[in-house]
């Protein structure tokens, strides 16, 4: 038998209305928005009300997403259904630590929160942007970022896409070069060029967050975006590296894949996750969970693996 794997989302996903459905339909779910609402005060009120402008806003963004993916790991908790490795995109990454059992859900909010107030503040002082390249390889896309001096890849998502940040001014003409090697640049919605240079201050700050928290050893694997491997002892090293390294999504799929995974939830707002992992690995299993009826739909299917 196959073994489940939960990941967590990252920035992008959101959606105005996330988490209500959850809320009204697992108790489990509710007690998490109430308890991240003591915690910060106007987070359920963004989740299930926000406009989609308020919810790009990157200090808002990050505590809302997560807030979400513990509510929804903690309906799929009570539901029985239990993962045996997990890791997360990006900020989701926070989530998964508290779902490992590494830290509890308040830090792990706690931290999501300032991570996410840090590197507003970093994007603000950089005039970045990010793109996806499409239908290149990761060796051709690095080679045409080596061509300009504030352009880096950042997120190796799957086979042929790669996410790249970098500074507006330079965006045109990389994708001018990405065109001319036969792919295309997709510009992202997002405010800052995130998991790159531009981002040491952020990570530098958020190392100093990271050395008030105790780790626990992971109560299941946890992989890490900076390696693509399950941590060690290592947290507050990768943590911090995280902010400003690159995201190694498809090295995690494969190495979850090789340790047993078959079956992967996504647990919080979207289904970006799951495309990724299908084009990785199209004969896996993929469900998410984002509100009544995904919930329904995992408990039904994933119950009986």
């Amino acid at each position: 038998m196959g073994r489940v794997a939960f990941v967590f989302p990252g920035q992008g996903a959101q959606y105005p209305g996330m988490g209500k459905e959850l809320a009204e339909a697992s108790p489990a779910a509710a007690e998490v928005f109430r308890a991240v609402e003591a915690l910060r005060p106007g987070t359920v009120q963004q989740c299930f009300s926000g406009t989609a402008e308020e919810l790009q806003q990157t200090e808002i963004t990050q505590p809302c997403m997560v807030a979400v993916e513990l509510a929804a790991a903690a309906a799929l908790d009570a539901a029985g259904i239990h993962a045996d490795m997990t890791a997360g995109f990006s900020l989701g990454e926070l989530a998964a630590l508290s779902y490992a059992h590494i830290i509890d859900t308040s830090t792990s909010f706690r931290l999501v929160c300032r991570r996410g107030q840090l590197m507003q503040r970093s994007a603000e002082a950089h005039d970045t942007a990010m793109a996806a390249v499409v239908k290149l390889s990761n060796e051709t896309v690095e080679g045409i970022c080596e061509q300009f001096q504030g352009v880096y890849p950042v997120n190796y998502n799957c086979p042929g896409q790669v996410t790249v940040a970098g500074l507006k001014s330079e965006m045109p003409a990389f994708s001018a070069a990405v065109k001319a090697a036969g792919g295309r640049a997709l510009p992202l919605k997002v405010s800052g060029g995130f998991h790159s240079p531009f981002m040491a201050e952020a990570a530098e700050l958020f190392g100093k967050a990271l050395e008030r928290v105790t780790f626990s050893a992971p109560a299941i694997p946890l992989y890490s975006n900076v390696t693509g491997l399950p941590y060690g002892e290592d947290f507050h090293e990768l943590l911090q590296k995280q902010i400003c390294s690159p995201v190694r999504w498809e090295t995690i799929v494969r190495n979850m894949i090789s340790a047993g995974a078959d079956t992967f939830v996504e647990v919080g707002p979207g289904n970006v996750l799951q495309g990724l992992i299908r084009k990785i690995k199209p004969n896996v299993r993929t469900f998410g969970v984002s509100d009544r009826e995904t919930l329904n739909t995992v408990i039904q299917e994933v119950a009986v693996c």
